[in-house]
């Protein structure tokens, strides 16, 4: 049995959790050797009581390591551990990192370099457009976004960032197997094949309210900080924002209207210090990173190419303002199309947008 294998034979072992495992690879130091220990062993180590040590001591009759590699195999995902190239070199420095993270899809080198991207699931017009623009901004300078795949706001978040042909990763509260929420299957398919759907839980497991705090802690810890673009108060965003100071990560978040519910939790973040953010520019200023700026010397920058639907779009847009219902009409394309056609071309600097939804062309 290799690293990985243990790996994955002691994640599945019932009542192990990351803080227990934590504990057991400080004492044991490798898997391999957590799952040779004797019951007495396991007992002498701080938070693991007689149930526990019993049920690690006696992993091979609970755990069927044979059928979840056959599993994991069949879906066509992999598992990476700590010791991996790709694993998330920031999630290593949290207090109690995942032992093992399953991959759907790929991880390369740029995605060591994220921010989360978080936010209700109850949410308004004016909260999902700003998810999609900042993640399509922020993915476009070359982040990857990181959010949760649920309803809301991760959605919006994840759509933008492939609005901009950049990377996102979903970080899910179940198995691979078992998809939360079912109507996002479309949109992990969309993720795996240009980023990756991860999840630190075995395959079929479904998700529960326990799962999703666990998923939350690895979205704030991934990467350099965390976006709440809207929160109620008793949002689960604002788990992940306080994970993510805990973790010594920056926390940013966008204003709302004061009398609107979904915003309460994420207006009071600003209150107690979170960075206000109106554009992707005042994140990526802390991050040191910019948007790619045409050169000032040498020649001419060449106009930037324009697929088919950008090109119909832009032709709806006068230099006067045109509202977006007129674009729509005019292009004949669905709302989902004309939005994120027009943030590719607000990134291209050929339009920009003007409150109450109205559009010029520069």
């Amino acid at each position: 049995m290799n690293s990985t294998e243990a790996s994955i034979a002691l994640n599945m072992v019932p009542g192990v959790g990351p803080v227990r495992l934590r504990r057991l690879l400080e004492t044991f130091e490798t898997p391999e050797q957590v799952l040779l220990a004797r019951a007495a062993q396991l007992r002498a180590v701080n938070g693991v009581g007689q149930e526990v040590a019993e049920a690690i001591a006696g992993w091979q009759d609970k755990v069927d390591l044979s059928a979840e590699l056959k599993r994991i195999s069949d879906f066509g995902a992999k598992v990476i551990i700590q010791e991996s190239p790709e694993y998330p070199r920031m999630l290593r420095e949290i207090s109690n990192p995942p032992i093992v993270l399953y991959v759907w899809g790929e991880l390369i080198e740029r995605d060591q370099h994220a921010l989360g991207v978080v936010g209700s699931r109850q949410t308004s017009h004016y909260g999902l457009e700003c998810a999609k623009k900042l993640s399509y901004q922020l993915a476009y300078a070359g982040l990857t976004v990181v959010s949760g795949l649920a309803r809301g706001i991760d959605t919006a978040a994840h759509q933008g960032a492939l609005a901009a042909q950049g990377r996102t990763v979903a970080v899910i509260g179940s198995g691979l197997m078992d998809l939360y929420p079912p109507e996002n299957q479309g949109l992990a398919e969309k993720i795996a094949a240009s980023g990756a759907v991860v999840s630190e839980f075995p395959m079929t497991l479904p998700p529960s309210t326990q799962t999703f705090p666990y998923r939350n802690r690895i979205v704030a810890g991934w990467g350099s900080g965390v976006l709440v673009v809207e929160a109620g108060q008793k949002s689960g965003a604002l788990i992940t924002a306080t994970q993510a100071l805990e973790q010594g990560r920056l926390v940013y978040a966008v204003p709302g209207q004061i009398d609107r519910p979904t915003s309460a939790g994420s207006n009071r973040l600003i209150q107690q210090g979170a960075k206000l953010v109106t554009g992707a520019a005042d994140i990526l200023d802390d991050l040191s990173i910019l948007f790619h700026e045409p050169s000032k010397k040498g020649p001419p920058a060449t106009a930037p190419t324009l697929s088919s639907e950008e090109q119909t779009i832009l032709g709806t847009i006068d230099s006067a303002e045109t509202p977006l219902d007129l674009i729509v009409t005019k292009s004949g394309l669905p709302m989902p199309k004309v939005a994120s056609t027009l943030l590719a071309l607000e990134m291209k600097r050929l339009v920009k947008q003007l409150p109450g939804q109205q559009f010029v062309k520069i």
